[in-house]
């Protein structure tokens, strides 16, 4: 099994936190292998964003994703960049919020309002992303994820993210039935 994801946006939007969190979510709860990298822009806020997680029952040679199996877009700007890039039969996940999208004939696309999901709340937003994904790729279980999210936030921000995840959950859980 080797999953290669994706994470694209703009700065600001949790993208890296998503991708750290997925990856540590498999090392250490999983038991699988995991290798995260990121490039982000010059800009703190607002610059483009992208981070590859691959995970692996075997081990991983080269950390960088060339032809995702999963792409999940937060900008227009990353789906116009990105979304050709993804393997024949892989999956493309977007919201309607920060995306419009059109269709390739190669991949499968999933547009979630996540953002609608999580309340127009920002944070938390990027958990929320990962529990839908967990639903829709059984690559990493929510199981882990939720414990991935308890170890790295503190406090009143572990209750917020809790909450998204929660969220993102039951979202698919309810949107796949369409799919």
């Amino acid at each position: 099994m080797i999953q290669r994801f994706v994470f694209s946006g703009t700065g600001g939007q949790g993208v890296i936190t998503a991708a750290l969190i997925l990856a540590e979510a498999a090392l250490y709860y999983e038991g699988l292998n995991a290798v995260q990298t990121q490039v982000y822009g010059p800009e703190a806020r607002g610059g483009s964003a992208r981070a590859d997680v691959i995970i692996a029952d075997r081990d991983i040679w080269f950390p960088k994703v060339l032809e995702p199996n999963v792409l999940v877009c937060l900008s227009q700007m990353a789906y116009d960049r990105f979304s050709s890039l993804v393997r024949p039969g892989g999956i493309v996940v977007t919201d309607p919020f920060y995306v419009r999208r059109w269709v390739h004939a190669s991949s499968r696309e999933f547009e979630l309002r996540l953002h609608d999901a999580n309340q127009g709340a920002e944070v938390g937003l990027n958990v929320c992303r990962l529990a839908a994904l967990s639903k829709l790729i059984p690559a990493v279980s929510l199981e882990a994820i939720h414990q991935a999210v308890v170890d790295r936030f503190p406090g009143r921000f572990r209750e917020a993210n809790l909450l998204a995840l929660d969220r993102g959950a039951a979202l698919v859980s309810e949107s796949v039935r369409t799919f």
